[in-house]
């Protein structure tokens, strides 16, 4: 099973989000930790900054200014989604938190003049990675520390007989990397790292 580490951090639309003024035009992102719970912290808590990606399981708490009824607690389906009133789904996994209340904003602005929102990460999962396609062990792996591509592949003890190792295809939220095995063996280029919740297709 996943496991859930004891921390939360803040991404707020605005410095001035809660004070008695008015909401500005255009919010700018900030990213500010807001500590860690229990004796023994995760090492994921502790280095957590503004470039975490969202994974499938986070459980957030979405804040609109001055609206209870659009602030939702949720948590971020399998399919990388959440839901809110009026923003309907969006896609969560593979963007920062601040690429997320972006995106929220953007859906609100067709209801609300400038709205400002808040998101929390309450709850993150233990990060993870996943191998599918043509290799002998496909499934997802555990991401402690550093990995790049090519021990994720060895993770998954190589690859099946005709495995088209020269165009693997890393996927990240919405973007694709590709990845040459044969090159990557030789020594050609740097190091492809991965992140939380990166999927490797070998077709």
């Amino acid at each position: 099973m996943k496991t859930l580490t004891a921390f939360s951090f803040v991404v707020l639309g605005t410095a001035a989000a809660f004070a008695q003024t008015p909401a500005p035009a255009t919010p700018a992102a900030t990213v500010q930790p807001v500590g860690t719970s229990g004796p023994s912290a995760s090492p994921r808590a502790a280095t957590t900054s503004a470039d975490y990606r969202l994974v499938p399981g986070d459980k957030l708490r979405i804040e609109v200014y001055k609206d209870p009824q659009l602030s939702q607690s949720v948590q971020v389906r399998p399919d990388g989604k959440i839901t809110l009133p009026l923003a309907n789904d969006i896609t969560a996994a593979g963007h920062t938190p601040a690429e997320l209340r972006d995106s929220i904003v953007s859906s609100l602005k067709t209801y609300m003049a400038n709205p400002t929102v808040t998101v929390m990460v309450v709850e993150t999962v233990a990060p993870m990675v996943y191998v599918m396609g043509e290799v002998n062990a496909a499934g997802p792996l555990p991401l402690n520390g550093k990995m790049d591509v090519l021990q994720a592949l060895a993770t998954a003890k190589g690859f099946k007989d005709f495995a088209d190792t020269k165009n693997i295809v890393i996927r990240r939220g919405t973007q694709l990397i590709r990845f040459n095995y044969n090159e990557a063996v030789k020594g050609n280029g740097a190091p492809v790292f991965l992140q939380p919740g990166d999927t490797i297709v070998v077709k």
